[in-house]
């Protein structure tokens, strides 16, 4: 993948930047006067100009990524989110987060600490934890808008100041895979399903949620295990976790795994396992360069796509508009679409720069 910080996204991030830029038009660049706006040219911070709109020029955002600098999913985030900070101007600071709740919040409350103009954030901790940090970063003054993991709560109380989600509906999301998977699959009722996910994650846990009720609702009882925490930081630590199963369970028919980073391991996975690719159906979340050779190689079959690059962008873009023209939060669905054998060949190029 390369250092997620080197090439913004690639050629193709620039160029999808600017078409966006280009088709907002008029709307992005108004609020830049004659005096510099609020403040002048963006300085640092990645490159604010680069010839781009001065829509958020001197606005000051934290925007944590998610995971760990590098890491598949969260280096397209990052993505999406430097192609904004490049067509709007604003300067960003990065937070990661090796996906870890508790370094969430606390990263949280230090970047409250700093006065920021805005915040987006990985909504992974839930509402019982960020709502009341949430409440007091609105309360000084700092727009917070979340992605990937929906906190509703915090929607319902600050969407009209400009809180927004961008993201998947993660319990149906969650459940489109389990149903495709389970029509792909020729899933019935006894059949052996190993689902490997974040339910006992606050939020997050819904989209695991989702997929074993769709499971219990065909009749099917899957075999549940929560990821740990090595193995959420490095997917690598799970192969011993999923051999052990593997190896108990000769007659596993289909898997399906709650974690972008833990499905482009499938291969490995089963590998390791001694499977071949027409030996289970196997299915999980998001693209990576990765994943998309398990697709091409058969070891993967479905993928749902969250279109996480969306996810850095318009959260950027959801800050700089409420900052510059007080518009209320939008609720953006960006998980709608499946990946498989059929259609990689038009992706894959998108994933090799870093854009789906």
């Amino acid at each position: 993948m390369g250092g997620a910080r080197s090439g913004r996204g690639g050629s193709g991030a620039r160029r999808t930047a600017a078409v966006l830029a280009l088709v907002l038009g008029t709307g992005l660049t108004a609020c830049g006067d004659d005096d510099g706006g609020e403040g002048g040219s963006a300085s640092g911070g990645g490159g604010g100009g680069g010839g781009g709109s001065d829509l958020c020029s001197g606005m000051d955002i934290v925007f944590f990524p998610g995971g760990t600098e590098g890491g598949g999913f969260e280096t397209v985030v990052y993505n999406g989110a430097k192609a904004a900070e490049e067509a709007f101007g604003p300067d960003i600071q990065y937070q990661w987060s090796d996906w870890d709740p508790s370094q969430m919040v606390s990263q949280f409350q230090e970047a409250v600490a700093t006065g920021p103009d805005g915040i987006a954030v990985m909504g992974h901790p839930g509402d019982d934890s960020f709502k009341p940090l949430i409440d007091d970063a609105v309360d000084e003054g700092i727009l917070v808008t979340a992605m990937n993991t929906e906190l509703p709560e915090s929607l319902d109380a600050h969407q009209a100041g400009g809180f927004g989600y961008v993201g998947a509906e993660l319990h149906k999301a969650g459940a489109d895979l389990a149903t495709e998977t389970i029509d792909r699959a020729g899933l019935e009722e006894g059949d052996t399903v190993f689902v490997w996910g974040l339910r006992a994650q606050p939020g997050r846990g819904e989209r695991t949620q989702g997929i074993l009720d769709a499971l219990e609702e065909a009749g099917i009882e899957p075999d549940y295990l929560e990821i740990d925490d090595a193995t959420n930081q490095d997917p690598a630590n799970g192969v011993d976790a999923f051999t052990g199963y593997a190896s108990s369970h000769p007659d596993l028919a289909a898997i399906i795994i709650d974690h972008g980073n833990l499905t482009s391991t499938i291969p490995t996975y089963l590998e390791a396992a001694n499977l071949g690719s027409d030996d289970v159906f196997a299915a999980g979340f998001d693209m990576s360069p990765a994943t998309v050779e398990g697709v091409q190689d058969g070891a993967i079959d479905l993928v749902i796509d969250q279109q996480q690059w969306l996810q850095g962008f318009e959260a950027v873009l959801q800050l700089c508009l409420s900052h510059q023209y007080g518009f209320s939060g939008l609720f953006i669905d960006t998980g709608g679409g499946f990946v498989d054998a059929d259609n990689i060949e038009a992706i894959a190029p998108l994933v090799e720069d870093q854009i789906r």
